[in-house]
């Protein structure tokens, strides 16, 4: 049975009060986790240090929304790789779509970040996923596989087992997002582990977990889960409340123990 991963990212919601009490009460809960998951929470900037240290000690991951290539230097506004290694953050989102859209995030500053997580002890989280435009002309594939030949650029073999991937059509995320069908994220991911196995060979690709992320709530949780590619999920709006975080995690561990 393989394990599953489960996150949220909090984008720029939730104050540093706000994300104790989420981080408290999920630590409440930790032991009644389910094992086959593996959750993981992303939090605005300035409440890592506390939800970090809240959390450390559980099974919970966090993570960072994003991270500068370099170690340390004159880069006014960022945050270094080794400033979230001190505070005990394990993860680090790298190139979503709103990094892209509004903060001129690119494949190749994506890749550069990469990097310097693999070399620092972070797990890059990294985001790719296509616009509508491209799913209009049908050129979905070829744009989401440039994306990650690229951000994957120089990563070894061993060190690319160490890599998350989320798929996120851009088309499926934000307030007026509409969530992909089952059936379309599974070819997507099919896709995308096929181009891993194409670069690293089919038993280092089916290790790197590819999670799907876009509208998903609980009611449509399983669905995903329940194909062969899906890894997990990373889910928005509809895990920002505690308890209802907790009860997507529980009603689709149940489900899939029922299937």
């Amino acid at each position: 049975m393989k394990q599953l991963y489960l996150g949220t990212n909090w984008k720029m919601y939730k104050t540093i009060r706000e994300s104790e009490a989420f981080a408290d009460r999920l630590r409440q809960s930790a032991t009644s986790l389910p094992e086959r998951f593996t959750i993981f929470i992303i939090p605005p900037f300035l409440s890592l240090p506390r939800v970090s240290g809240i959390l450390s000690g559980t099974r919970i991951k966090v993570g960072a929304q994003n991270v500068h290539w370099e170690p340390h230097g004159a880069y006014t506004g960022e945050i270094s790789p080794l400033m979230l290694k001190e505070i005990g953050i394990q993860i680090a989102e790298i190139g979503h779509s709103e990094r892209r859209q509004y903060f001129s995030e690119t494949d190749f500053t994506v890749n550069k970040k990469v990097l310097s997580c693999l070399k620092h002890g972070l797990i890059p989280l990294i985001c790719i996923g296509e616009p509508m435009v491209e799913k209009t002309y049908g050129v979905e594939r070829p744009y989401v596989l440039r994306q990650l030949r690229i951000a994957l650029r120089d990563v070894s073999p061993e060190e690319v087992a160490k890599v998350i991937l989320a798929y996120e059509p851009v088309w499926a995320i934000g307030e007026s997002g509409v969530p992909a069908e089952p059936v379309y994220a599974e070819s997507m991911h099919t896709w995308i582990r096929q181009g891993l196995s194409n670069e690293y060979g089919k038993e280092i690709a089916e290790a790197v977990p590819i999670l799907y992320g876009g509208s998903v709530n609980r009611e449509n949780a399983a669905s995903f889960l329940l194909r062969k590619n899906i890894d997990g999920l990373f889910i928005g709006r509809a895990a920002w409340d505690v308890d209802a975080f907790l009860r997507i995690i529980h009603d689709t561990a149940s489900l899939l123990q029922s299937s």
